[in-house]
């Protein structure tokens, strides 16, 4: 009887243990899922905002610089990685069409 009573007792126990264990693995694993997801749409906000404020600078100045456009690129490929697309895209075509160096100034007649 004694044999059947601790036979029992361990096999909850075992199972509640168990138990525990995955859900607070499965848990854990929610929250950094959740976590990842937030860091991803932070970094592709950041990346949209940077390749937005590219757009504005040099079509304003009317060229972008050759180190410009690299660096815009990279952030371009990153923010594509990451799912971004729309009109960033668009003003990332915009950007890589400008001339790399200004127009000369036009003498005057």
């Amino acid at each position: 009887m004694n044999a059947i009573l601790l036979s029992s007792v361990i096999s909850c126990t075992v199972s509640s243990v168990i138990g525990g264990l995955v859900t607070y693995l499965v848990t854990k694993w929610k929250k950094g899922a959740k976590r990842e997801k937030a860091l991803g749409e932070g970094v592709l906000s950041l990346l949209r905002n940077q390749l937005v404020e590219y757009h504005d600078k040099y079509t304003g100045r009317g060229y972008c610089p050759l180190y410009a456009k690299e660096s815009a690129r990279h952030s371009y490929e990153a923010y594509h990685a990451l799912g971004g697309n729309g009109v960033v895209t668009k003003l990332y075509e915009d950007l890589m069409e400008l001339p790399e160096l200004p127009e000369p100034p036009q003498e005057k007649p």
